[in-house]
């Protein structure tokens, strides 16, 4: 902020008093270069010499995103259909190294250390100490864990699923890491035994646009794919951060940038990575002291905005008549609830709680109307709130005003997490199944799936904490550390008869003992999986429906190390001894598996063949063809109408990710772009919030929520976030988010919309 900036908003004056406080700006700077470039470089050499050292393997980051290759372990972005040799990001290559990493947690290395001990590690120290090579049990005797055989494990695990009074008392949660083929089988597994049960990451993340878009369009995924940037006339970016947490997107919108398309973002927080670039993939690029600047426009929405915002651009395009009749008649319906409701909305709501003026609401409409073709991306800072569905269907019905579906260069783009979250869902990890996959699963293993729906991920913790679940299967993730109010669930998770984590590097949910804890390492999507039909490929879907093959090329870890499928398989053969399925067959040659999932799901015809193909296949996407899967048939416009307010929240606090970071994987303890190093215990937040506060740069605070919950001795610096905003760590800062705060209509924790206080520290 300039001198005279300070000056016309009473910092100096606020200010006053403020020396002498106690600060502590130890690894706290500013970081002037663009997203990517020269430090994207340097941190990638960095990560390599961390975790590969001088390993050949190094040569496995070649081989990622390409056609005969693995796919990336990161991030959904979609491939290219023309891949580069060098076709990977600087958070994509952590991912690799962080699982491709020479370091090894063997019996010998938890002979020397107790559980009570690991527990004192942070997250990062314990992931960092390398790959499990063994099936684990934890020794209460002793306070260790101890390695045992794969018979043994399947063994205990199946003994406590048989005892089980009712298949609901088992909780099966899948992360989004895992393949098509797992998740199929995992599902399959679950359903036998009897329960719909499937708490998932989804439900953490993008289970809003799962609710939400169904209802809207027909279908709860994207509508663009990754050529629809070519075409787009504007492309709006709400409520994430390409830099850290998708970075492939970053050359997409330089492109788009470099043709003059308007790229508008709106976001609490100033972000680099939506700012400007320079792409590591082109020399030219590196050796010129220039970046291309990516948004046009950059709104700093206020925390919980988003909708008053919306609703402002829908009110202006209203009022300039700025429709797509036609599209509208002929594709839609209940236009006209969403047009008395917009009308009905004032001026005065919408800059107060969007944060915005109306005329920089006024400049995003322009660039929308303006447009014959808008893709609108978004990212969790739309959907985890309290009005996360509401929040997407609002973006839905902006885009059927002009309709922005249908037509090259327009659509919706939700930005998923894991590599292949979405896939997971489509091959039936959802604990809401529809009848008709049910009959087909039903009639293609001959077993009798239950009806009843199961647990999100919150209704999973609040039946192991009143003692209804007595069983925990997770399949990849760090369930526990993922989910808001850690010490409730932590005590769940403590309280149960049986917790199984299939997992490639041991985390904090391993130490969370029940009665019977078991740690079943498996392979990577880096590695090579062997099996009696030969080497096996999986697929995976990516966030615009593009499904594709993943063959992994690296040693495994260790002999004892199996892939997720044959996991899977032993763990169903021990709890089910009279099972239907012919396990083994499945997993000896993975075709059968696809197979499977052809007959489950009829959008996957010729799924082996089409898997063969170089860049795979798209699923069917009707918006994207104007075909809405709604009841009617039609696109559907959903009002929201919303009370005013009397008081806004004195201040609303968002979890973030740092750039050393993905999802609970803390791969170092910087924060490049926001210039923090070797430490993650800050809060972000303006400057004149700050002033007027009394608390000056770099001094310890704590914030205090409505319902008495704190987080305690965190350095407050001043950013560049939108006033009455503040930002914090995920997962540090998920205790203040008690499991009942969430979106009510998809489950979805509102970790980015906290009410907090905040004050000096003590």
């Amino acid at each position: 902020m300039t001198e005279s900036a300070r000056t016309e908003t009473g910092l100096e004056e606020a200010n006053t008093g403020l020396e002498g406080v106690q600060t502590d700006l130890e690894g706290i700077g500013d970081y002037a270069g663009p997203a990517g470039g020269w430090g994207a470089l340097r941190a990638v050499a960095k990560t390599v010499r961390q975790q590969m050292k001088s390993s050949p393997d190094t040569r496995a980051l070649l081989q990622m995103n390409q056609p005969d290759g693995f796919d990336c372990p990161g991030c959904a972005w979609p491939d290219p259909r023309h891949t580069s040799s060098f076709e990977f990001c600087e958070n994509g290559a952590k991912a690799v190294t962080w699982e491709a990493t020479v370091k090894r947690v063997d019996p010998d290395f938890f002979a020397q250390h107790t559980a009570s001990e690991l527990w004192e590690w942070s997250d990062h120290k314990l992931e960092d100490a390398g790959r499990l090579t063994e099936p684990l049990a934890y020794d209460a005797v002793t306070d260790r864990f101890v390695a045992i055989s794969w018979d043994e494990a399947f063994a205990r695990a199946g003994a406590v699923l048989q005892s089980l009074d009712h298949a609901d008392r088992a909780e099966f949660y899948c992360s989004g890491r895992a393949s098509n083929e797992s998740a199929f089988l995992y599902q399959l597994f679950a359903r036998e035994f009897g329960t719909n049960n499937f708490p998932d990451c989804s439900n953490m993340c993008h289970e809003a646009t799962s609710v939400g878009l169904p209802k809207s369009i027909g279908i709860g995924k994207g509508t663009v794919t990754l050529e629809d940037f070519d075409h787009a006339d504007a492309i709006f970016c709400i409520g994430h951060n390409p830099g850290t947490n998708h970075p492939r997107m970053l050359g997409t919108l330089a492109e788009a940038s470099r043709r003059g398309v308007p790229i508008v973002v709106a976001n609490p927080m100033r972000e680099r990575g939506l700012e400007r670039f320079k792409s590591p993939q082109h020399p030219s690029e590196m050796l010129s002291p220039k970046s291309t600047q990516l948004a046009s426009a950059y709104h700093q929405v206020r925390i919980g905005g988003d909708m008053a915002m919306l609703k402002g651009m829908m009110k202006l395009v209203i009022a300039a008549d700025a429709l797509d009749h036609d599209f509208i008649a002929q594709h839609t319906e209940h236009f006209e609830a969403v047009k008395a409701d917009i009308e009905a909305t004032s001026w005065d709501w919408i800059e107060t709680t969007s944060g915005l003026p109306r005329d920089a609401i006024e400049d995003m409409a322009k660039v929308y109307m303006a447009a014959e073709r808008v893709i609108v991306c978004y990212g969790m800072g739309i959907t985890q709130h309290h009005t996360g569905t509401d929040n997407v269907q609002a973006i839905a019905n902006l885009l059927l005003l002009r309709g922005q579906f249908g037509k090259p260069g327009a659509g919706i783009c939700p930005l998923r997490g894991h590599s292949n979250v979405q896939g997971d869902r489509t091959v039936g990890i959802t604990e809401i199944p529809t009848e008709a996959m049910l009959s087909r699963l039903d009639a293609t293993y001959g077993i009798s799936s239950p009806r009843k729906h199961g647990h999100n991920a919150v209704e999973a913790f609040a039946a192991m904490r009143a003692g209804e679940s007595k069983a925990l299967f997770s399949l990849g993730g760090n369930l526990a550390v993922a989910m808001p109010d850690p010490e409730a669930c932590f005590e769940a998770v403590r309280s149960l008869d049986l917790s199984v984590n299939i997992v490639t590097k041991f985390n904090r949910t391993c130490l969370l003992t029940a009665k019977e804890t078991l740690v079943l390492p498996c392979l990577g999507r880096t590695e090579l999986d062997v099996q009696a039909g030969g080497p096996q490929a999986v697929t995976v879907e990516d966030s615009m429906s593009m499904v594709h093959a993943s063959r992994g090329k690296l040693k495994a870890p260790g002999p004892h190390v199996r892939s997720e499928p044959a996991i899977i398989a032993g763990l169903a053969k021990a709890a089910l001894p009279a099972t239907k399925v012919d396990w083994d067959a499945m997993v000896a040659d993975y075709d059968r598996i696809r197979d499977g999932i052809e007959a489950v799901y009829p959008d996957f015809r010729d799924f082996n063949a089409r898997i063969r193909t170089p860049g795979g296949f798209r699923l069917t996407v009707g918006p994207s063809n104007r075909v809405w899967a709604t009841p009617s048939g039609k696109a559907q416009f959903i009002a929201h109408p919303r009370e005013a307010s009397k008081t806004l929240p004195p201040m609303l606090l968002t979890t973030i990710r740092s750039h050393d970071q993905y999802n609970t994987t803390i791969y170092g303890l910087d924060d490049r772009y926001r210039g923090v190093t070797g430490r993650r215990d800050v809060i972000f937040a303006n400057e004149v919030d700050m002033a007027t506060l009394g608390l000056a740069h770099g001094e310890k605070v704590d914030l205090e929520t409505p319902s008495g919950r704190t987080l305690k001795g965190f350095t407050v610096i001043r950013h560049a976030i939108a006033r009455g905003s503040l930002a914090a760590y995920y997962p540090e800062a998920n205790c203040l988010v008690p499991l009942e705060e969430h979106d009510a209509a998809s489950g979805t924790p509102a970790y980015k919309s906290i009410p907090v206080t905040m004050r000096a520290a003590g």
